[in-house]
């Protein structure tokens, strides 16, 4: 797709924009802006038993973690302490995000709340969510007549 220019030469609007980001990204000097992404990054996985959730976690103590299980939804809270520099510094690149943080993560299915099973080790947090019995899916046998 392209588009005329005023003085009448021919534009691609997406190789514009590629070049905007570009050239912001060279202005800011690496910087990142906004939010680029969810903390803290999970994986999950679901089987007939329950889900296994596990959580990058880098630098924060497992009592700073808040988890909570609520029907189909798992939310871990918690808050990332700033480093202090040493010194009278400046930095030049500071991608490693602080703060508190909140994450809600919505579940294939109804998880036990009471039987949830949380361990650390080495910055990932794992979460064991076992489907209620009453929820698991029943195997029907068919009858002959």
């Amino acid at each position: 797709m392209f588009y005329t220019t005023p003085a009448g030469g021919w534009m691609d609007p997406f190789r514009e924009l590629e070049r905007m980001q570009q050239e912001m990204g060279r202005m800011f000097g690496g910087l990142r802006i906004g939010r680029t992404a969810d903390f803290p990054a999970v994986n999950l996985w679901a089987g007939e038993k329950g889900v296994v959730v596990t959580a990058l976690v880098p630098g924060i103590e497992p009592d700073a973690i808040e988890i909570t299980a609520h029907r189909n939804t798992l939310t871990l809270k918690g808050k990332r302490e700033q480093e202090a520099a040493d010194g009278d510094v400046t930095y030049h690149r500071q991608e490693r995000s602080y703060g508190s943080f909140s994450r809600t993560i919505a579940l294939p299915f109804n998880v036990d709340p009471e039987k949830v099973d949380a361990r650390f080790e080495n910055g990932v947090l794992t979460i064991e969510l076992p489907r209620p019995e009453e929820d698991k899916p029943k195997r029907i046998k068919v009858q002959k007549h």
